[in-house]
Formats: structure tokens, C-alpha cells, sequence
């Protein structure tokens, strides 16, 4: 009797899936080139070029809660099927909640983190870590980011 190994992909065979240009591969020259495996599915990068396909560079693999925290667009939450998810860019991007407790608070948190920012960009000599709200703001994100 034999065995298979499933056989992680090949660099050039990795590929991902944009919005607007369906798949992308990572680009040869990138430092993430040879990395075979992420944890997460999702990736932000800096630069998107097309030349013999399209390639994206300047890489990092980000995890679910920095996506949707710090993510753009509006975050909507709704129950599909049972479960309860959480969706960005008017839905193309969808994360399942562990429960609907979950998915409220992290849909708070975003906006939490929002209007703390927009209190930053109005008052910038305001300092976040110092004052109560944006201290505990602040906090529970990096808990939940550091013990996911």
C-alpha cells in the first residue's frame, strides 16, 4: 500500500483572487515569492502591475480581525444560512462570526476605532493612548488582535 503527500504549491501555481482582477499571482522579485503557505487567505499589497499576467508586490499576509478593523469601506453584519456574518466592501469580502454577540461587538469596535480616528484627524495634537476612551479603544484591539 501507498500513500499520498499533498504537496504544498508550486510559486508560481500560488494565486490569489482580486475584486476587479480576478487572479493575481504574487510577482518573482517580491520577498513573499517563495512562501508557499499563509495562514490567512487574505493579503494587502502596495503595487498591482500587468505584464505577461497580473502581479501584485510589496506583499503581507493580514489576519480576519485587522481586516476588518482596520479595513476600508463600511462593515455589515447579517444571517445567512444560520450564520452570522460579518462583510466588507459591500460584500465581496465575508467572515463567519462565532456567534451574533461576536459579530456586534467586533461591528462596534470598527465603529468605535472610526470615530476615534476622526476625533484624531480634527484635534491632531490629541494624544489617543493618554485620554480614557481612545486608551480602552486602543487596548481591546490589541488584545483582540495579539489573542486571536
Amino acid at each position: 500500500s501507498a500513500g499520498v503527500v499533498k504537496m504544498q504549491p508550486k510559486a508560481e501555481e500560488l494565486k490569489f483572487v482580486t475584486k476587479n482582477d480576478g487572479y493575481v499571482h504574487i510577482h518573482p522579485s517580491s520577498v513573499n515569492y517563495q512562501t508557499r503557505h499563509f495562514e490567512s487567505p487574505y493579503l494587502v499589497y502596495h503595487e498591482k502591475i500587468k505584464t505577461s499576467r497580473v502581479f501584485i508586490r510589496d506583499c503581507s499576509m493580514v489576519s480576519v480581525y485587522p481586516l476588518v478593523l482596520l479595513g476600508g469601506g463600511q462593515v455589515h453584519m447579517q444571517l445567512h444560512k444560520g450564520e452570522f456574518v460579518i462583510s466588507l466592501d459591500d460584500g465581496w469580502i465575508r467572515f463567519a462570526a462565532a456567534s451574533h454577540q461576536v459579530a456586534e461587538l467586533v461591528k462596534e469596535l470598527r465603529c468605535e476605532l472610526d470615530q476615534l480616528l476622526q476625533d484624531k484627524i480634527k484635534n491632531p495634537s490629541m494624544d489617543l493612548c493618554m485620554c480614557p476612551r481612545g486608551s480602552r479603544i486602543i487596548g481591546m484591539i490589541v488584545k483582540l488582535v495579539t489573542t486571536q
